[in-house]
């Protein structure tokens, strides 16, 4: 345990601790965004041979999409638990999952000939040092794709609502900055030729109880809160839940829409 523990940085340890509560049902959160996910692996377009780095792969299921390709890729996360239920879910693909921060990448410069990074990054508290970790490892002419929650949409007013039962104090930066252009461009655009592209991830349930329970079982920061909460607050957490995600009836069920930013860049 000491190893892993010394490869994550201190301030991502509870982070780490958070996002590997959900263990192996992370997968069914990743399947709920798995258009965005295919977006970005289609935009990165690795080719048979190429080496490519998954940043914060959680279960791989963006590194399964590259993998299928041929590419040889590496894929780390800061949680143990995720990286587990990665290796199970991703068998005889060719794929190295490997405990790592993304603030201190354990590679040598211009190693990948891409790198990827899924609503992953983004969640790295020291941004400025993530992006130059990003750069650093990805060689000339390599390619960049990350997908980033927009900073106004669904997501963050999702986040708005668990903000308001959780007393932990707010990241330096938020994490949806990187979901903003000129921010992306402030943090990679002198190392990086961009271009950007809007997306909406769709995820499709039956109704507000459903919801509820894929994500408390598998999403990190639902799951922490709903472990920490007394009984009463409990029950007014999934009130509010609830109540956001009723903006998203349908005849057929929830359809719940996610706003998001692709970033591709090419290594100057």
């Amino acid at each position: 345990m000491t190893a892993i523990i010394s490869a994550i940085l201190d301030h991502h340890q509870g982070a780490a601790q958070m996002w590997g509560s959900g263990g192996k049902d992370y997968n069914d959160v990743s399947f709920a965004i798995s258009d965005a996910l295919a977006h970005a692996a289609q935009r990165l377009n690795a080719k048979q041979g190429q080496s490519i780095l998954d940043v914060a792969t959680g279960t791989g299921w963006t590194a399964r999409n590259v993998a299928r390709s041929g590419a040889q890729v590496t894929a780390i996360d800061i949680a143990p638990e995720l990286l587990a239920a990665a290796e199970q879910l991703s068998a005889n693909l060719p794929i190295t999952f490997r405990l790592a921060d993304a603030e201190r990448l354990p590679f040598p410069d211009a190693h990948f000939d891409g790198v990827i990074s899924t609503f992953g990054v983004m969640f790295a508290v020291d941004q400025p040092q993530a992006a130059r970790e990003l750069a650093r490892v990805c060689r000339p002419g390599g390619r960049l794709v990350l997908a980033t929650w927009a900073p106004d949409g669904a997501v963050a007013e999702f986040f708005g609502v668990l903000a308001k039962y959780n007393d932990a104090p707010p990241a330096p930066s938020s994490p949806l900055a990187w979901g903003k252009r000129e921010h992306v461009i402030s943090l990679l655009g002198d190392a990086f030729s961009l271009t950007f592209e809007s997306g909406v991830s769709h995820a499709y349930h039956d109704d507000e109880d459903d919801i509820w329970n894929w994500y408390a079982r598998g999403f990190g920061p639902l799951r922490t809160l709903v472990e920490r909460l007394s009984p009463e607050r409990r029950l007014d957490l999934k009130r509010d839940v609830d109540a956001y995600h009723g903006h998203y009836k349908t005849a057929a069920g929830l359809t719940v829409a996610r706003e998001y930013l692709l970033t591709k860049g090419v290594r100057r």
